[in-house]
Order: structure tokens, then C-alpha cells, then sequence
């Protein structure tokens, strides 16, 4: 069963929300090559929401070392951080 992680970032400048989200869109997708999708969603100026669907627990807890090392790289620009982990109820795509 496909697993999914939403992380709601607020951060504590538009500047710092401005350079992740540049830095997430070139490198997330080689830094978590496991994640069959990965989404991220600008809120407004300063949140950030970030959802990565994975085929199972096994794979998203593989991509935590990832997810750790970006993380707290970037953790002094955080004002607020709040994930959530569930299971995949639906998945339709128009494609």
C-alpha cells in the first residue's frame, strides 16, 4: 500500500522560502530517488508544503536519511515544521 508524507514548512523569511523551494525542484528528485511523486506547494510567502508518495513504509523510511540531511541543513530558516505520514486512499491522476 502506497504510504505518503506531507511536510508543512513556515518559514521564517520569503527569502529562505524562496531558496528552498529553488533548491528542492533541481535536486529532490535525485535526492529521493524512491518517491514514485513528489509535490511541492507554495501557500503563500513564507509556507511551503512539501508531499512525497511512496510505494510502501520500507521506501519512505529509506529516503529518511535524505530527508534528515535537508533538513536540518536548512532547519535555522524554519519558523515552524509539522509532518504527517498516512496511507494513500486515492491516487487518480488525469493523465
Amino acid at each position: 500500500m502506497s504510504v505518503v508524507r506531507v511536510t508543512t514548512i513556515n518559514f521564517k523569511t520569503k527569502e529562505a522560502a524562496d531558496d528552498l523551494v529553488k533548491s528542492y525542484c533541481e535536486d529532490a528528485p535525485t535526492e529521493f530517488p524512491e518517491a514514485e511523486q513528489l509535490l511541492q506547494i507554495r501557500v503563500d510567502d513564507t509556507t511551503v508544503m512539501a508531499v512525497s508518495l511512496y510505494e510502501n513504509n520500507e521506501a519512505m523510511e529509506r529516503a529518511s536519511a535524505a530527508r534528515s540531511k535537508r533538513m536540518g541543513s536548512n532547519q535555522d530558516q524554519f519558523a515552524s515544521v509539522d509532518t504527517k505520514v498516512g496511507t494513500v486512499e486515492l491516487n487518480h491522476s488525469k493523465a
